[in-house]
């Protein structure tokens, strides 16, 4: 089991990915918004995405591609329908990710700094450590990261149910998923519950890039899959105890979110666990914004390999310079909180995912289904899935036009 736990690799920086805004934002927003109730959104996002993520590891270890070159199977018309989806959603979960870390930077520091040139700042930090590091320094990053995350987030849990808190009766919202306003709350949750569904494809090509002697794909996944379900559970109770009720208003600015998310921690644990919590919640929000500036690039690099406008260079360094500067653009210019930013992320990451998720359906049963890359359960949760992401996109639509 030590030899195991040792070699871990993708499934950590599948669970750097996810533990981010999914878990410190959204999962603690649900809980003081709407109470208990979202935890069964956890559960059904993760039982019906479970075939989706499941495969990105599978497909590289069974195969020795990416999911991009398997794609690619099924014709030029997926990986150019991949390419839009990336583009679609590349700059604006950079930027959610990384505004939400500027604001814990604030927090931290107490900088006057603006989010914007915080955000700048860190990504000038994350794309030196990308080159000068690379893949093994992002490994091995992610191993501490996430045992202190684990520990400091599951103690805040079980000591949240202790805490004293002024109830005030007409406060608590009753989650309506008929009320537009709710449901626009529930798809921005589930579309990054426990992440994008792009992350199937990072995952792929973080395993292609771990050393042979140290793939063990199944456990190494599960670690991380079933790890980001629990914390994601964790964080919505950590909400719902130390909010829900008690007539706060939730702050829409990246700092003012921090500082909220800070002070549950340290009620629920006491104040000397207050600078303990503030190094955990930023270097978790910092491995995302790490590990989406390392995935979304390779991504990239590997779609114009299948494309031919990158045939003959590695040209991951270029992409990490794009999107560092359209996410910039899009903090500098177009977003006035971090609420906005986040919500305009997830949800357009939920509204492209049953385009992605067809896309793996296709590539798993009609081009390489002597792979026995999905059971027959998981083809039945895999069908479902993407018969629910449709629905609740077409609703979503229809309330918004």
């Amino acid at each position: 089991m030590l030899s195991k736990l040792k070699s871990l690799g993708p499934g950590l920086l599948y669970a750097g990915a996810a533990i981010g805004v999914s878990h410190l934002v959204q999962s603690t927003k649900a809980g003081a918004q709407y109470g208990y109730v979202l935890i069964v959104a956890i559960l059904l996002a993760h039982i019906f995405k479970y075939p989706f993520f499941a495969l990105g590891p599978k497909y590289a270890k069974h195969t020795g591609e990416s999911l991009v070159a398997g794609y690619a199977r099924m014709g030029k018309w997926a990986v150019i329908l991949l390419l839009v989806l990336t583009i679609s959603t590349m700059f604006t979960v950079q930027a959610a990710v990384t505004i939400v870390t500027a604001g814990l930077v604030q927090k931290m520091t107490g900088t006057t700094l603006s989010p914007p040139l915080l955000s700048l700042i860190l990504l000038g930090i994350c794309f030196l450590i990308l080159q000068i590091g690379k893949f093994s320094i992002l490994n091995n990053l992610m191993k501490v990261i996430m045992v202190v995350l684990a520990i400091s987030t599951f103690a805040a849990f079980v000591f949240s149910f202790g805490v004293d808190r002024e109830f005030i009766s007409d406060a608590p919202a009753i989650f309506n998923i008929s009320n537009s306003e709710d449901l626009g709350f529930l798809l921005a949750f589930v579309g990054w519950m426990p992440a994008p569904l792009d992350i199937a494809i990072w995952h792929s090509i973080w395993t292609l890039a771990q050393p042979k002697s140290n793939t063990s794909s199944n456990f190494d996944f599960k670690v991380g899959f079933y790890g980001t379900a629990i914390l994601g559970i964790c964080f919505l109770v950590l909400g719902a105890n130390t909010m829900y009720g008690s007539g706060i208003a939730l702050e829409p600015t990246a700092g003012g979110f921090a500082s909220q998310l800070i002070d549950a921690f340290t009620q629920c644990l006491g104040d000397w666990s207050h600078v303990l919590i503030l190094i955990a919640a930023f270097t978790t929000m910092f491995s995302t914004t790490l590990t989406c500036f390392d995935a979304m690039p390779r991504v990239m690099n590997h779609i114009g390999k299948e494309l031919s406008f990158s045939k003959n260079m590695n040209s991951v360094t270029f992409w990490r310079i794009i999107l560092a500067l359209g996410s910039l653009i899009i903090l500098f210019f177009f977003v006035k909180n971090m609420k906005e930013m986040v919500n305009f992320a997830t949800i357009v990451s939920f509204l492209t995912a049953p385009i992605l998720a067809t896309l793996s359906y296709l590539l798993v049963t009609k081009y390489v289904k002597n792979k026995n890359l999905w059971s027959s359960i998981e083809k039945v949760l895999a069908m479902t899935g993407i018969i629910l992401l449709f629905l609740l996109a077409i609703l979503y639509l229809t309330e918004i036009t």
